[in-house]
């Protein structure tokens, strides 16, 4: 059964973690909305791509843009089934905005299936929605799981977990298991 989804994203979100999601979950059959705070449809974000080659952290380089194909001003969170939250630099500001936050509580408080990757738990963070749940994200992003009273888990950067409407992975290399324990919660 097809459901619509909505994907929170901004300049500089990571390339793998927006364009595969969108392009395999409508491939699936659902409805997906992304947005942009201050943008509407049809505006570009830009994308990075983030890749591990053997350093202490990612490396970025220049991704895709990517045009919305929804506009901000019009979320109605009643109107959607999940949230799906991608990570790169884009949740690290996106966050900051107020109505970015109403969104993720409330689709928390109505237990709708949010997925969130990598950094995209900056916004389960800042929204405070993680307490005494268990959740993955990319490590440098541990300490601020854990400062909110969520628990980290340390699944590596293939696995993805589920706690109660949470489906979290550590970075894009998960995206086989993360977007099929989304899709079985969106059955």
């Amino acid at each position: 059964m097809s459901k619509k989804i909505l994907i929170l994203a901004g300049d500089f979100v990571e390339d793998y973690e927006l364009m595969v999601p969108f392009q395999a979950l409508k491939m699936l059959g659902h409805e997906v909305d992304v947005v942009c705070p201050d943008k509407k449809a049809g505006d570009i974000i830009k994308t990075a791509i983030h890749d591990f080659e053997g350093d202490q952290t990612y490396t970025e380089k220049p991704g895709h843009n990517f045009a919305l194909n929804a506009s901000f001003e019009d979320v109605n969170e009643s109107n959607y089934d999940a949230l799906l939250i991608p990570g790169g630099r884009a949740p690290e500001y996106i966050r900051l905005n107020s109505r970015v936050i109403e969104i993720v509580q409330e689709f928390n408080s109505h237990n709708k299936p949010i997925a969130s990757v990598c950094h995209g738990i900056l916004l389960l963070v800042a929204a405070d929605v993680i307490k005494g749940k268990t959740c993955s994200c990319y490590p440098a992003c541990s300490p601020d799981v854990e400062l909110v009273g969520g628990k980290w888990a340390d699944i590596g950067f293939e696995n993805a977990i589920v706690d109660s409407n949470l489906v979290t992975a550590a970075a894009w290399p998960a995206h086989p298991q993360w977007l099929a324990k989304f899709n079985e919660m969106l059955k």
